[in-house]
């Protein structure tokens, strides 16, 4: 809880900057993320905030939750040669905070690198808002690892409202790195 007060602390520092400039984006979006240990293929649901700081320059905070994603393990054993067929559920929170530049034009590149924390909460829950709401208060307990973004993508806007899609390696670090492809795509609102 101290980390996501810490968080919109943060962000609120930036609010006056953004508001001076009349620049800042909400945006929500739905993800892929392609867990490589156990090639599994996750999806969820997340937001944003971005606050120009210093044109090309803003900083962004961001928390995605993946829903339940059920994947079945194949186990054999050696004595009696029957295979034994396991569901194992994995949800995955996650937040990340960063600078992003990005170019001018109806269509904007932009390259980020975000820094933060996933955590894998391994329990048998459906993924509800509850789920979420309880993985947000238990960050403290184990399956907390440290995580880094690098990734870029495309933006484009009709007035306020606009789509943007993001693409990077969303590296976590347990026992050395892990790289998982990862992919955002959702609607943004300048104000």
């Amino acid at each position: 809880m101290r980390r996501m007060l810490f968080a919109v602390l943060l962000v609120g520092l930036f609010v006056p900057v953004a508001s001076a400039q009349n620049h800042a984006e909400l945006g929500v979006y739905g993800d892929y993320f392609r867990l490589s240990q156990t090639d599994t293929n996750m999806a969820g649901l997340g937001g944003r905030l971005s606050v120009t700081v210093d044109s090309p320059l803003s900083f962004e905070a961001e928390m995605n939750y993946d829903f339940e994603q059920a994947f079945t393990e194949g186990f054999m054993n050696s004595g009696t040669g029957t295979i034994t067929t396991a569901r194992s559920n994995v949800q995955l929170l996650y937040g990340l905070f960063g600078p992003k530049i990005e170019s001018h034009g109806p269509v904007r590149i932009f390259l980020t690198v975000k820094g933060g924390f996933i955590h894998f909460n391994l329990g048998n829950v459906p993924g509800t808002f509850g789920s979420f709401t309880s993985d947000v208060e238990n960050l403290r307990d184990n399956n907390v690892s440290g995580a880094l973004y690098p990734g870029g993508g495309l933006e484009t806007s009709i007035g306020p409202v606009g789509l943007r899609l993001d693409v990077g390696d969303d590296i976590y670090f347990n026992g050395g790195a892990h790289h998982n492809l990862r992919i955002a795509f959702g609607p943004v609102i300048r104000f």
